[in-house]
C-alpha cells in the first residue's frame, strides 16, 4: 500500500441509481478522511452500461488500468433494460463485474445483512422472528463453482438445444474461502454455518471435508453444517440463530439475497470482494494487513428511481466504510462511519425504501449529508 498514506481509489460509478448514491458515499469517505488525516485520490472511470454507450465496452481498457493502479475499487452498480437486448457476453453484469472479480482475483465476498432495532418494520418476517434485530455475515466464494467453471456452452443434438455448466472446486479454493470465515467468526459471536449439498453433489462432500479440516486450526470456533435447502427455510425461521455463514459461489448469491431482504432493504447492506492478503501494513492506529478490494451496494441500479435523487445511499456509504477497514486498514474511520450511520438511523431520518409514517422522509443527498456531519 501507499507508504505516504495517499491512497488511490478507482470510482466506478457505473449505471442508474450507481452516481447518485457514489456522490453520498464519497462525501462521506471524505468526511470521515478529514477526521482521521487520511489522505485519498479519486480516479473516476467509466463501467457497465455507460461505458458500453461512451466507448462501446462494459469494462474499457482505460477502466481496468486504472484498477490496476488502485489501492482499492469503489463500484456502483451496472446494468439496466436499455443494454438487455446485446449478446449475453457484452451486457453490463457479465462484461464488467465478472471480469473485474475474474482479473483481481477477488475470491471471498463478504456481505452483512444487518437489520438494525429501528428498522425490523422493513423486514418482511413476522415481528417476533426480527424483535431487537439481527446481523449475519454471509462469506461466499467468488470465483470457483458454476459461474466459472468450464465447460459452459449451449449446443443442439437431435434437434433439441442443451446446455452444460460445470462445477468446480479445488481443495486450495476451498481452503482460502474458509480461512476468511473463521477469521472473521473469531470477531464475531465464533459461530460459523456452513452451506453444501453433500447429499447430492461431489462438489459438496469435499466442500464439507475441507471445511472440516480447517476447522480443526480454530478451536474456539463452533462449526456446523446446513443443506442450501435446510438453510433458506432456517433463515426464515430464525435469522437470529445465525452468525457467519459460509458457502460456494451459486448458494452464496442466493442465501445472501434471501439474507437482504429479510433484513428490509437491499439500499442499507454494502458488500465486499476481497483478493489476497497483500500483508502489508497502512502504519496507522489499527495496523494489520490488508486486501485489495472491489466495495459496491447489494442492490442494484434500481433504473425505476434512477435520476429522482430518492434512492438510499447507505449500502454505499457502508461500502465506503468496508473499504476503509479492509483495504485501507483504517477500522477506527470504518468505525465512525458505521456509527454515524446509526446515529442518524436513531434520529429518524428515512428514505423512501425504509420509511415510516412517524419518521422523517428525506432524499439521497439530504441522508448523505446528514451522515457526513454525524461524522
Amino acid at each position: 500500500m501507499n507508504s505516504e498514506q495517499t491512497f488511490r481509489i478507482a470510482v466506478l460509478a457505473g449505471d442508474g441509481i450507481g452516481p447518485e448514491v457514489m456522490a453520498e458515499g464519497l462525501r462521506v469517505l471524505e468526511a470521515a478522511a478529514k477526521k482521521f488525516s487520511i489522505s485519498f485520490e479519486f480516479d473516476h472511470q467509466l463501467v457497465g452500461g455507460a461505458a458500453i454507450d461512451a466507448v462501446g465496452r462494459a469494462l474499457p481498457a482505460e477502466t481496468l488500468a486504472a484498477c490496476e493502479q488502485a489501492d482499492a475499487i469503489l463500484f456502483g452498480s451496472v446494468g439496466g433494460p436499455k443494454w438487455e437486448s446485446l449478446p449475453a457476453n457484452e451486457q453490463p453484469e457479465r462484461a464488467a463485474l465478472l471480469p473485474l472479480r475474474k482479473h483481481f482475483g477477488l475470491f471471498a465476498n463478504l456481505r452483512p445483512a444487518i437489520c438494525l432495532p429501528e428498522l425490523t418494520h422493513a423486514s418482511p418476517l413476522h415481528p417476533r422472528l426480527v424483535e431487537g434485530g439481527f446481523d449475519v455475515l454471509c462469506v461466499r466464494e467468488l470465483t470457483g463453482g458454476l459461474y466459472f467453471g468450464e465447460p459452459k456452452y449451449i449446443k443442439s443434438e437431435n434437434g433439441e438445444d442443451f446446455a452444460v455448466d460445470t462445477m468446480i472446486y479445488w481443495e486450495s479454493e476451498i481452503r482460502r474461502i474458509a480461512k476468511v470465515a473463521f477469521e472473521a467468526a473469531r470477531n464475531r459471536r465464533k459461530e460459523i454455518t456452513s452451506i453444501d449439498k453433500a447429499n447430492v453433489l461431489q462438489n459438496g462432500i469435499l466442500w464439507r471435508r475441507v471445511i472440516n479440516e480447517v476447522s480443526r486450526d480454530y478451536p474456539d470456533v463452533t462449526l456446523k453444517h446446513l443443506y442450501v435447502d435446510n438453510a433458506a427455510m432456517q433463515l426464515i425461521k430464525n435469522p437470529k440463530a445465525f452468525d457467519v455463514i459460509l458457502a460456494e459461489n451459486l448458494f452464496g448469491d442466493i442465501l445472501s439475497d434471501e439474507m437482504a431482504m429479510i433484513a428490509g432493504s437491499l439500499g442499507m447492506l454494502p458488500s465486499a470482494s476481497l483478493g489476497e492478503s497483500t500483508g502489508g501494513s497502512t502504519g496507522g492506529p489499527t495496523g494489520g494487513t490488508t486486501r485489495f478490494g472491489m466495495f459496491e451496494p447489494s442492490g442494484g441500479t434500481a433504473p425505476d428511481i434512477a435520476g429522482q435523487g430518492i434512492a438510499n445511499p447507505i449500502a454505499q456509504i457502508l461500502s465506503c466504510a468496508m473499504m476503509l477497514r479492509f483495504s485501507i486498514g483504517r477500522a477506527d474511520a470504518a468505525e465512525a462511519i458505521e456509527n454515524a450511520v446509526r446515529a442518524v438511523i436513531s434520529s429518524g431520518l428515512r428514505t423512501g425504501d425504509i420509511h415510516t409514517p412517524e419518521a422523517r422522509l428525506v432524499g439521497t443527498a439530504e441522508m448523505g449529508a446528514a451522515i457526513a456531519a454525524q461524522i
